[in-house]
């Protein structure tokens, strides 16, 4: 593809679609060949200043340390080559090229000017938490453009509706660490999709809680999956959106939806007239079967569960070789008694760099795999279709006696910043500190109620 510059003019033809932690998503509206199919990512700047510098390359000399045998990532002359490589040659391998996009990077001139005019047209779709910390970074000369994958690239089904699902699965495991602290089992029995509720309503993140339960979506059990689906529908929050032909049709842009309302949902129900072939009112429910359908017989979470293993010491005992990295005083054996830290931890900082930089490498990568989003797009065959060849796999839903091509891939596979390792075990910290206050509140409250003394009630997400 050719060079290209985006100007001040430019800007109006980017729309704003969605963002992380470190980077803003647009897709594109104009007319140009280049762009047309695409979205753009501008990696965004912390209003309060606390951006790390990074010196000369994209990684820290620690960071070097760990993805030293991935020289491509050594190379990286700024943050969203190094993403894009990281995609390429850490994720892909892992997740399988059929599912996974690294994008095509794109050096541009960006006038300052652009960026201004993006980041001034999509305040006013952003969730206000996301304005009040952080902005476009104007000092970015580059993007990553990425195939839009809320809809279809030409085929032969032309002119043919698309309906894409968004969801962001969260981690499917319970861990088993041995490094888990006594006081903090609770991590074995409950997810931690489950208790992160629970601090986020107390942070007044969200209203009400999700019944959704990760475990359920990676079981690979039909039912348990229809179940999840069901779940993440009635409370999308930002786990669940859904696209028709590139246009958000259900969830929240930013911040996501909290529940579906009545009005949601017949909104909704109206906008798969042309995709789901049922009557009025059954076309939500047979769309939830396709999704569940298709997820169970694709088998695509399957491998995502074996990149999210690959966290096998829980950031209880990867957050120790951490600071054996970065060659400082371990900050949190200093708030452990001695006893906890002569048979359980002391010997974590007596192990070989070489083990340190696995443990973490496998934490990072791992934590990519948690937080990605997992894109399914569909569009029906017509019967005059059903019998051409296609490079798509296909997927029947019974309940329409509809035939559907899909394509499934993995986005927002960014690597982890290293120096995150900290903010991860606070976090960690705080959400099972809020689950097991929540809990114990709630029953000291209903065991007043019933006139019967508080006890200990061991709770499982287990079915």
């Amino acid at each position: 593809m050719e060079k290209l510059i985006l100007e001040q003019k430019d800007a109006v033809d980017w729309v704003y679609r969605g963002e992380g932690a470190a980077n803003l998503v647009l897709a594109y509206t104009g007319s140009s060949p280049a762009f047309i199919g695409k979205v753009m990512r501008i990696q965004k700047s912390q209003r309060n200043g606390k951006n790390e510098v990074k010196g000369n390359g994209a990684l820290t000399k620690h960071e070097q340390l760990v993805w030293q045998e991935n020289e491509v990532l050594m190379a990286s002359p700024n943050n969203e080559i190094v993403d894009h490589l990281y995609v390429k040659h850490v994720m892909c391998p892992l997740l399988g090229p059929k599912n996974v996009d690294a994008g095509v990077y794109l050096r541009v001139l960006v006038a300052k000017e652009f960026l201004e005019f993006v980041d001034k047209n999509v305040t006013c779709h952003r969730p206000a938490w996301r304005v009040d910390s952080s902005q476009v970074d104007m000092n970015r000369d580059s993007v990553l453009i990425m195939s839009d994958h809320s809809i279809f690239p030409n085929g032969t089904l032309k002119g043919g509706p698309c309906i894409t699902v968004e969801i962001k699965p969260k981690c499917g495991f319970l861990p088993i660490s041995r490094f888990i602290a006594e006081e903090n089992a609770v991590k074995r029995t409950i997810t931690r999709f489950k208790m992160h509720q629970a601090l986020k309503l107390h942070n007044q993140e969200i209203s009400e809680y999700s019944e959704y339960n990760p475990l359920d979506l990676f079981s690979g059990s039909r039912d348990r999956i229809c179940k999840a689906i069901e779940a993440l529908y009635a409370t999308p929050q930002n786990n669940f959106r859904v696209f028709l032909n590139g246009s958000l049709v259900f969830g929240g842009l930013g911040s996501g939806t909290d529940c579906s309302t009545i009005l949601v949902g017949e909104a909704f129900e109206n906008a798969l007239k042309n995709v789901i072939q049922a009557d009025n009112g059954l076309r939500t429910t047979s769309f939830i079967q396709l999704v569940a359908e298709t997820v169970y017989t694709s088998g695509v979470l399957d491998q995502l569960l074996e990149v999210q293993k690959l966290d096998a010491y829980d950031i209880e005992g990867a957050i120790h070789a951490y600071y054996n990295i970065i060659s400082q005083p371990c900050m949190v054996c200093r708030e452990l008694s001695k006893d906890k830290l002569s048979h359980l931890y002391t010997p974590l900082h007596s192990i070989p760099l070489d083990e340190s930089l696995k443990i973490v490498k496998g934490y990072l990568i791992a934590a990519s795999a948690k937080d990605c989003s997992l894109m399914i797009s569909f569009r029906p065959k017509e019967n005059d279709d059903l019998l051409s060849r296609t490079s798509y796999s296909t997927v029947y839903l019974g309940s329409t006696n509809q035939v559907f091509e899909y394509k499934v891939h993995f986005i927002d596979l960014d690597l982890k910043p290293l120096k995150k390792m900290e903010y991860y075990y606070e976090l960690d910290k705080k959400i099972v500190n809020c689950y097991s206050q929540t809990v114990k509140t709630e029953r000291e409250a209903d065991n007043a109620v019933n006139g019967r003394p508080w006890k200990s009630i061991e709770m499982k997400d287990m079915p």
